[in-house]
């Protein structure tokens, strides 16, 4: 059993919004047979908590009172059989299509900004990414959540095509949205996140940088399963 565990590594994949992140992460935790934990839904759960509980709209935001109630909020991941990947419960209740409304996306960065929501959810993230064999994706899962992590991915792309890439993704699910407000909202995510004080938007040294700004999604996850069997293949040389 302690060889099992020892044969595995912790994947952090990271960068701006709308590049994929997840997409490639639930793919590959599916090949790989790793744990997939999502921490963008895990922040958008608790900013449809703050929008359930008139916490926050675009007047006023009750930071404080949100930091008090951090208590009241249980995230879990269940497995969804229909479409075979993890939907986020919050206080066991399925909001994983609540969270991905274009609402929820305008709030998820200032709420992801407070310290304390952070801490909060990092040690969640930590606890589950614990026996490695996990595949995690965020914003800070490389630099604060597992800084140690056999594999970094840093993906990034040009604003207007991560906009228009979002927008498909919503107009497939039936939202009535415009690109302009869309390309606000991501221009709007992106400086909030890479400007916070707390754990902020950043490429670290040893993360493998990938800009699919000109590539496809299938061209985006080769590159990053070929990452992973190298470390995959070199970890297991290294123990023989």
């Amino acid at each position: 059993m302690e060889k099992a565990k020892n044969d595995k590594i912790t994947i952090a994949i990271d960068g701006y919004a709308s590049t994929g992140k997840s997409t490639v992460a639930k793919r590959l935790a599916k090949e790989l047979k790793y744990i997939y934990v999502d921490t963008g839904a895990m922040y958008r759960a608790v900013t449809y908590f703050a929008l359930q509980n008139d916490l926050i709209n675009k007047n006023y935001f009750k930071e404080k009172e949100l930091i008090e109630r951090l208590p009241e909020i249980d995230l879990t991941f269940h497995f969804n059989q229909i479409t075979e990947t993890n939907d986020i419960y919050l206080n066991a209740a399925n909001v994983e299509k609540e969270i991905r409304s274009l609402e929820v996306s305008h709030y998820v960065s200032p709420v992801s900004a407070i310290a304390e929501v952070r801490e909060y959810l990092v040690k969640l993230q930590r606890e589950m990414g614990k026996n490695k064999g996990v595949v995690m994706d965020g914003r800070d899962i490389g630099s604060v959540v597992f800084p140690d992590a056999e594999l970094k991915i840093f993906f990034t792309a040009e604003a207007k095509v991560r906009a228009e890439r979002r927008l498909l993704e919503l107009q497939e699910k039936g939202e009535k949205v415009d690109f302009d407000s869309i390309y606000q909202n991501v221009l709007d995510r992106d400086r909030i996140d890479s400007s916070r004080k707390e754990s902020p938007l950043i490429k670290t040294e040893d993360a493998f940088e990938i800009d699919v700004t000109c590539i496809n999604k299938e061209e985006q996850y080769q590159k990053v399963w070929e990452l992973a069997q190298n470390i995959l293949i070199a970890k297991t040389k290294t123990r023989k």
